[in-house]
């Protein structure tokens, strides 16, 4: 089981923060986990389980649900999904297991609430310990670089096959977009910490943090140093606008501000616009930022998208979380101008109309301005590898290349998560990257071995 209680070294304003930021899908009861489970049919050829990209066994689990077996649901999550729990939380079931559902199509078109369900599993088993346990020793060495979803996943699952790993850490803390970048409302309190705590009591992992590819460390001593390497580096710049003024301290990287936003512990930490603010975006950093910008208490908050709804890459659920929030979403809108005053104070932005011509996104007559006092990047992340390292594997659409089972150009270098071009930017999919590439390197090794 995975510990969610409060620390008793919260402060009050830590509390208070965390009300702010209560959790938007609260959990189930006991009983109505019971009642929800008995809805699952238990298909033999479960749709929702061919929705899940890291491959739940979803009717089993429930099925363990129904028979108060929360342990042995637990078990069969995390047999598929070591971050069970955060996935739980996080994951866009809506479009994947639940869409999949075959209760869609009973007459309350209405699907059984898998993510729930996972998390009242993940978040009540009681295990003696973790939940599994390792293999004999292999002897064998493997670097991962970046502590993220991808790179925990990865660690985990070599783990659990006998090997030593070491994982390298830019940041101070494990967790990667789990304990930086997730809306405070969807991961909250310390669950993100709580649940690393618990992938690395499987033993056999050393943990590094502050420790970065191209300062502290390279790729090519850690091929030297290791029988394989994961990178799972995520990604590190933010898109950019191209327009005058940008670099005005008003305009900010929204990825950044969720970063502060989620290792605040006192308000007074935090910038917050009063009056007004815009998010320019389409996806769910963008629904995130906008969604904790008013629950931090910023009047009015506008998110602008250059296309139409259809096109936000945003779901429809997050989307309607937007709105529930009172987020004012304002589409076919490209952003033309930032505008500041004689003392470098941001005054608002202005719009140009778009619409579609031959399937080309193309402007409009029409122009408008919204006053703010913030503006709010949400327009996307790109790799930035470090400059300095020598050994470069193959970059394409500006991400890492993978071939076969997330393999680099470069030999005994792996790669997986959001730093690869490999499916959608989901913690899911980072995940089952992260597994499916440690089976890889474990066959690769016991390969070698024969020869």
């Amino acid at each position: 089981m995975i510990n969610t209680e409060k620390s008793t070294s919260y402060s009050q304003q830590q509390l208070a923060l965390d009300q702010m930021f209560k959790d938007i899908n609260p959990a189930l009861s006991a009983r109505q986990a019971g009642i929800e489970s008995s809805r699952c049919y238990y298909c033999y050829d479960a749709p929702c389980i061919k929705a899940c990209p890291s491959k739940i066994n979803i009717p089993s689990f429930i099925a363990s649900i129904h028979a108060d077996d929360l342990t042995g649901a637990a078990r069969t999550i995390y047999q598929e999904n070591i971050m069970g729990g955060s996935c739980a939380r996080v994951c866009p079931t809506e479009i994947l297991c639940e869409q999949a559902c075959v209760r869609n199509k009973e007459q309350e078109q209405a699907p059984v609430k898998i993510g729930l369900l996972q998390r009242h599993a993940t978040d009540n088993a009681d295990f003696e310990g973790h939940p599994f346990e390792r293999a004999a020793s292999t002897g064998k060495k493997i670097a991962v670089v970046g502590a993220g979803p991808a790179g925990l996943s990865c660690a985990h699952r070599l783990a659990l096959l006998g090997n030593d790993v070491e994982i390298f850490e830019a940041e101070s803390k494990a967790g990667g977009l789990n304990e930086y970048g997730i809306a405070k409302y969807k991961l909250t309190e310390n669950f993100a910490q709580t649940e690393v705590d618990f992938i690395l009591s499987i033993g056999g992992i050393t943990l590094h943090t502050d420790t970065a590819l191209g300062k502290d460390i390279n790729l090519e001593q850690l091929k030297n140093d290791f029988d394989a390497v994961f990178l799972s580096i995520g990604l590190q710049e933010t898109q950019s606008l191209w327009l005058d003024n940008e670099d005005n301290a008003d305009v900010i990287n929204s990825v950044e501000y969720i970063k502060e936003l989620r290792q605040a512990t006192d308000l007074e930490q935090l910038s917050i616009p009063k009056d007004s603010a815009v998010v320019i975006g389409a996806g769910n950093t963008a629904i995130d930022i906008a969604c904790q910008l008013k629950r931090l208490g910023t009047e009015e908050v506008t998110l602008v998208y250059r296309r139409g709804e259809e096109q936000m890459s945003a779901t429809k659920h997050e989307q309607q979380i937007a709105k529930n929030h009172q987020v004012r979403i304002k589409t076919w809108s490209r952003p033309e101008q930032i505008h500041i005053d004689e003392n470098g104070k941001l005054t608002g932005m202005s719009f140009r109309k778009t619409y579609l011509e031959d399937g080309k996104l193309a402007d409009k007559a029409e122009q408008f301005d919204i006053e703010c006092s913030a503006i709010f990047k949400a327009v996307g992340q790109k790799l930035k590898y470090p400059e300095a390292e020598q050994l470069i594997p193959t970059i394409s659409n500006g991400k890492i290349a993978t071939f076969h089972n997330q393999l680099t150009s470069i030999d005994g270098v792996f790669a997986g998560g959001d730093c690869t071009g490999v499916g959608q930017d989901l913690t899911v999919e980072a995940v089952q990257q992260g597994k499916l590439a440690a089976l890889a390197i474990q066959q690769q090794l016991n390969s070698s071995e024969v020869k």
